[in-house]
């Protein structure tokens, strides 16, 4: 038997609801803030990770799907989506737009990593990027899009937290401080964090094992060593947050696991227990367009797992509406009306109505229950007698109710004219 590879799963019909409504939610938010939908090939230039995500990350350096393609170029399939924007960015000249440009995104991405609750090898996640504005008015924009996109579905008792991490002017003296405390008690880290002391010390930060974390919180707060400028976006972003409404708190162990991020950054918590309790996240990344070749532009971001919504809209109990399906089933009596019921069932498609047509041969009884099956809301029957009449049975399957209405009747009864 075949199955699913690892770390993937199959969207079955129930499923789907969920999958749909998070979209189209997202999708509106979307539109009322003036983003705009791209999207991206499913594979890139290695390259483009490597220099955009960061080679010292987690991600690239042991999670991507690369692979050489038969013109021997070197590809990967996407693992995040704000790279490939950026990318689409500078290739189709949209700095020549009106800054910023706004642009959302919902698509399928890849990670090799240990499949567990919330994180899968293939995941939806949709993203907002604002590509072209430095204003910490547009922090707050992002952040208050992400926060009334969960409040829209109804999942509540969110936690925002924030932090700031700097930028190339102020990070490289924090990061020393950084490195020096950690040495002190270089022993007590995990394997992975040896690593990060000397490849990437603030990852040191968002380690999860308890003793790096006991390390972590008593560690110097980059909010601290901010550079002028990067102190004042920061304190004006809280200000704009307060203006909005926004309860935050500040977490200075905050880092995220990207290298591009700079100065803000952010994530989304329900009030759940665990190490995958963030539903989203996001922040500034005012050097990647510039590392991708492009001249120097301030971006920033929010991004969010739709599996991971979904697991949250269930454990809340948070109904969605459900899929819109057939509203009746044609069942038929003998060869003749059989053919009857194929040209209604077309028919009644083309004027707009979902029709499930019976096949098989089945028995009336058998056929009917198809329709409750099916949970359609009305039966036409139709046999020898109702071809002769020009008419049709219709058979309300709530309440059993039966009558003989003709075939401009029907339309408007299925159609509520």
């Amino acid at each position: 038997m075949y199955q699913a590879p690892r770390g993937t799963s199959d969207i079955l019909p129930e499923e789907q609801a969920y999958r749909l409504y998070i979209e189209q939610k997202a999708a509106d938010i979307a539109r009322l803030y003036g983003y705009k939908r791209i999207d991206t090939p499913v594979f890139e230039d290695t390259e483009l990770f490597l220099r955009g995500v960061g080679e010292a990350t987690d991600i690239v350096q042991k999670e991507v799907y690369t692979f050489e393609d038969r013109g021997g170029n070197k590809l990967t399939l996407r693992p995040e989506g704000t790279a490939p924007v950026c990318r689409a960015y500078l290739e189709h000249g949209m700095q020549n737009l009106s800054q910023p440009v706004k642009l959302f995104y919902i698509e399928a991405n890849y990670r090799y990593e240990r499949p567990q609750a919330g994180r899968y090898r293939e995941f939806r996640q949709f993203g907002y990027e604002a590509i072209g504005d430095s204003d910490p008015a547009l922090d707050a924009e992002v952040i208050d899009m992400a926060w009334r996109f969960f409040v829209s579905m109804g999942i509540n008792n969110l936690h925002l937290i924030i932090n700031s991490i700097g930028c190339p002017n102020c990070r490289p003296q924090y990061l020393e401080k950084l490195k020096a405390y950690y040495t002190q008690g270089s022993q007590t880290l995990c394997n992975d964090c040896k690593t990060r002391l000397e490849k990437n010390p603030l990852r040191l930060l968002d380690c999860k094992n308890e003793t790096c974390r006991l390390l972590a919180s008593t560690a110097p707060r980059s909010y601290e060593h901010l550079c002028p400028e990067c102190a004042e976006h920061y304190v004006n972003l809280k200000k704009f947050l307060s203006v909005l409404g926004l309860p935050y708190e500040v977490d200075h162990c905050l880092v995220r696991g990207l290298d591009y991020y700079t100065r803000t950054v952010f994530e989304i918590q329900p009030e759940i227990e665990g190490a995958q309790s963030t539903i989203g996240g996001g922040g500034r990344y005012d050097g990647l367009i510039e590392e991708l070749g492009g001249k120097p532009t301030p971006a920033l971001g929010f991004a969010t797992g739709i599996e991971r919504i979904a697991a949250n809209l269930k454990r809340q109990n948070l109904p969605v509406p459900g899929l819109p399906g057939a509203v009746v089933l044609v069942a038929y009596l003998g060869e003749a009306a059989r053919e009857a019921a194929v040209k209604l069932c077309g028919e009644l498609r083309k004027s707009g109505c979902a029709a499930l047509q019976a096949s098989g041969g089945k028995s009336l009884k058998a056929q009917l229950r198809q329709a409750n099956s099916a949970g359609v809301r009305y039966t036409v029957i139709i046999g020898d007698d109702e071809i002769k009449a020009g008419t049709v049975q219709l058979r309300e399957m709530t309440t059993s109710e039966q009558k003989n209405v003709t075939p401009q009747e029907l339309k408007e009864i299925l159609l509520g004219k």
